[in-house]
């Protein structure tokens, strides 16, 4: 039966059933997003104790690297919703499998190569765009051991995709959850020079985390050339072949995810710099406000990437059924949970804050009441936040890439960065103006991704 064109007949078990299903999937991938922003968390602590400009130099360089990094995961988030269809075909789904899965290998190494060359040239660009020389140092110094890991970190989310796809995420985690203590183990080593090791400073902490991450990538291919459910797809064989047809597939269903990722990612560092032109209390503020809000995320995200592979089964089944119950029951999961977080940080916003900065002293009063403002826009901005994450994932399990990029791009620079400035600067709210604004922006990239679902049927966008 297709959805849209009669009534639903599911029952409450069925639905039960896909909660349990998409809960069993996203358990494990939002905690393996947390891990892996604590593999970043631990070289930032690392770094502190070699001093603030050694931090802020690496800070630097690691924004600038984390931007192209982003785009190019966009791109091989690709294999997610093709391995997940060609698993729901079933017919021929091994040699399917494995072609999209080396393809998206082969995207990996054709972006990584111009990212590399870019990256190399870090000091060059910090100083065309006039920051201090000796951060602009540090920052290339930093990057030049930092940028070899973005290979195999974009290997390991191939992998990842590829288990998650198959609904068996457990080794992601349990790898990632190994990523963290080797790199606090190794990045600490290389940076004060311990174990015989020489100190390498903030090299050796970008350094550090290249060989954790290529660690991380050669431990999970092990797994999946050595248990046996993995094995059969003999992913690793023949990987010299080309396969211009899909690698091409690959690129034009990623594509539009990268350019998705992108926007929003640099949409959060223009308002970084929108905070910058009012004073550096509200930059404070709004770090602290971001950091808070940005905790919680990682949840949503993991829904939005569990039902982007349960769409992609039904999709692969042509179940419209299936493909209608996973959409709204992780929609609902990903809202009902950023609607929790949003009356907590309403409840206990100045107790968040305080794991940040500490109030108690006077010089921080007026970052703490900017910050206490700001997550009460932020509130609003987590529901909106929650529910554009997962829209997007379950339109991407339907292999619909394109349009929502576009809608992204509207959303978070014509309406987010635009409404924001003009209520900043315009009408003189200052920082609660950035932040409404990128609310709005959100709420309207939320709207219009949940429209185009409901109107899915319509739209040619299920298969029949």
């Amino acid at each position: 039966m297709t959805v849209g064109t009669a009534s639903v007949e599911s029952g409450p078990r069925l639905w039960r059933t896909e909660v349990l299903a998409m809960l069993t999937l996203a358990w494990p991938l939002i905690l393996s997003n947390l891990t892996m922003n604590l593999i970043a968390a631990t070289d930032i602590v690392l770094l502190g104790r070699l001093g603030a400009r050694e931090l802020a130099a690496a800070a630097l360089g690691l924004n600038l690297a984390m931007a192209l990094t982003l785009f190019a995961l966009g791109l091989v988030y690709a294999a997610a919703p093709l391995i997940a269809s060609e698993i729901g075909r079933r017919s021929s789904s091994v040699r399917d499998v494995r072609r999209t899965f080396r393809q998206t290998i082969w995207a990996a190494i054709t972006v990584a190569l111009p990212i590399w060359t870019l990256l190399w040239f870090t000091q060059d660009i910090m100083l065309l765009f006039a920051q201090d020389p000796e951060l602009a140092k540090g920052a290339g110094m930093f990057v030049h051991g930092y940028q070899w890991s973005i290979l195999p970190f974009l290997l390991f989310q191939v992998m990842r995709n590829f288990l998650a796809a198959l609904e068996r995420p457990g080794w992601v985690l349990v790898v990632s959850i190994g990523g963290i203590f080797l790199n606090g183990l190794v990045s600490w080593a290389l940076i004060f020079g311990h174990f015989g090791l020489p100190a390498l400073g903030i090299f050796g902490s970008g350094l550090g985390t290249s060989i954790v991450w290529s660690v991380m990538a050669f431990a999970l291919a092990t797994v999946i050339m050595r248990e046996r459910q993995f094995r059969r797809y003999h992913l690793f064989g023949n990987f010299w072949r080309p396969d211009w047809r899909r690698y091409h597939t690959v690129w034009r269903l990623g594509l539009p995810i990268a350019f998705t990722f992108g926007f929003e990612a640099t949409v959060f560092a223009a308002a970084v710099w929108l905070m910058g032109l009012i004073n550096a209390e509200s930059v404070a503020a709004h770090t602290i406000a971001l950091q808070i809000a940005a905790m919680t995320f990682m949840v949503p995200m993991g829904i939005a990437q569990a039902a982007t592979i349960r769409i992609g089964l039904g999709f692969g089944r042509k179940d419209g059924v299936a493909i209608h119950r996973a959409g709204w029951t992780a929609l609902t999961m990903g809202v009902g949970f950023m609607a929790c977080m949003a009356l907590t940080l309403l409840l206990f916003s100045e107790q968040f804050i305080g794991i940040f900065i500490d109030r108690s002293l006077p010089e921080n009063a007026a970052v703490v009441t900017l910050a206490v403002s700001f997550l009460m826009v932020a509130a609003i901005f987590q529901i909106a936040d929650g529910a554009q994450v997962v829209a997007a994932g379950m339109l991407r399990g339907l292999h619909d890439t394109t349009v929502p990029m576009i809608m992204a791009g509207v959303g978070y620079w014509g309406i987010g960065i635009g409404v924001g400035s003009i209520l900043a600067f315009r009408f003189g709210w200052q920082g609660i103006g950035i932040w409404t604004g990128l609310a709005v922006g959100l709420a309207v990239v939320a709207l219009m991704l949940i429209s185009r679902w409901m109107a899915r049927a319509r739209l040619g966008l299920v298969p029949k």
